[in-house]
């Protein structure tokens, strides 16, 4: 078990890493999201996360492992066309996953996803938050409206509020 990982789950309180994406971000994300969707027919889902539960960190359970976990729990495969997306930041870590549907890996390959990953770490690392989160959101906007563009019928299957847990 790596001991700084656990020290900074366990050490660091949860308000710390909600500080990062404060109401204003969280706003900023949100219509974000609403306005992508407007381009293409994926669903997109923005999960933030501090210090991760014991079990899951006990575990040793990496970033991509609880994105996928939370991509189940929170049934973002869940939609008519199945082309949910899941962004997932890892805070504590600072790494990011995405993780899409079928319907979307078909088309869009995991590599593509990651350079969207890589920048919002990179900004993150510089301390942009909002910078990085909008990013991240407009690439994948940019993916999707290529490979998935809006059709007449585009209903709004998953909140577009992001997830700070």
């Amino acid at each position: 078990m790596n001991h700084a990982r656990l020290l900074k789950h366990l050490l660091l309180p949860t308000w710390w890493y909600r500080r990062l994406f404060d109401g204003g971000t969280r706003w900023a994300i949100e219509v974000a999201i609403k306005e992508s969707e407007n381009h293409h027919r994926g669903e997109l889902r923005f999960v933030a996360e501090g210090p991760l539960p014991w079990r899951i960190l006990f575990a040793g359970a990496t970033a991509r492992q609880r994105a996928e976990d939370l991509f189940a729990q929170l049934r973002v495969w869940d939609t008519a066309d199945n082309s949910g997306i899941l962004i997932y930041v890892q805070l504590a870590d600072r790494h990011v996953e995405i993780v899409a549907d079928r319907c979307i890996t078909a088309k869009v390959s995991q590599t593509e996803w990651d350079v969207l990953c890589r920048r919002m770490e990179a900004a993150f690392r510089d301390e942009q938050w909002r910078e990085g989160a909008l990013a991240a959101v407009a690439g994948a906007n940019e993916l999707l409206a290529l490979h998935f563009p809006a059709s007449e019928h585009n209903p709004n299957e998953l909140t577009d509020r992001p997830l700070i847990i």
